[in-house]
C-alpha cells in the first residue's frame, strides 16, 4: 500500500469510492434515504476538487485508490473513507498515522471529527473519545453521528 498526497487526477476515483462506501458499507447503519442524501448520485466534481485541494488530503492506493482522508489546518478530520473491499485491513490506520504526523508538524494538540455510526468503532480503537452524539441534516434527511476527539502531545 502506498500513501501519498491527493492529486486532481484522483478526484473522480475518490468520488466513486466515497459514493460506493456509503452506499455499500454505511447502508448497514443508515437508511437508503439517508445514504442517498449523504452521497447523492449527482455530485459536482468542481466542488470536490476545490474541497480536496483546500485540505491536507492523503490517498492510499494499491493499483487503485483504496482510501482517503482529509485534515484541515485546525485539526478537523473531514472526509475519511476506505474502499468497501479494504475495510479492516489497516488502510484507515495508515491514513490516520499520516494525518497525525501532519497535525504534529502543524503544532496541533488535538484532532476532531464527526464520525458516522459505522466509523465510530474505528476512531475509538485509535484513541478518539466521544464528546457528544448529534443529529445532522443532509438534504432533508437527519443522520446520527458522533463528535469525537483525540488529544496528543507534540514531540
Amino acid at each position: 500500500m502506498k500513501l501519498r498526497i491527493y492529486e486532481i487526477a484522483d478526484t473522480e476515483e475518490i468520488m466513486k469510492l466515497f459514493y460506493d462506501t456509503i452506499h455499500e458499507v454505511n447502508i448497514h447503519d443508515y437508511t437508503q434515504e439517508q445514504v442517498d442524501a449523504w452521497a447523492p448520485a449527482n455530485m459536482d466534481i468542481e466542488v470536490w476538487i476545490k474541497s480536496l485541494r483546500s485540505k491536507f488530503t492523503y490517498v492510499a492506493e494499491e493499483d487503485k485508490i483504496i482510501g482517503f482522508g482529509e485534515l484541515e489546518a485546525n485539526g478537523h478530520i473531514d472526509r475519511f473513507y476506505c474502499h468497501k473491499d479494504f475495510q479492516r485491513k489497516g488502510v484507515g490506520k495508515k491514513i490516520l498515522e499520516q494525518i497525525e504526523l501532519k497535525a504534529n508538524s502543524l503544532g496541533l494538540e488535538k484532532l476532531f471529527t464527526e464520525a458516522s455510526i459505522t466509523a465510530k468503532p474505528f476512531f475509538e480503537s485509535q484513541g478518539f473519545i466521544v464528546i457528544k452524539k448529534q443529529q445532522v441534516e443532509r438534504r432533508g434527511q437527519k443522520l446520527i453521528n458522533f463528535v469525537m476527539e483525540k488529544h496528543f502531545k507534540n514531540y
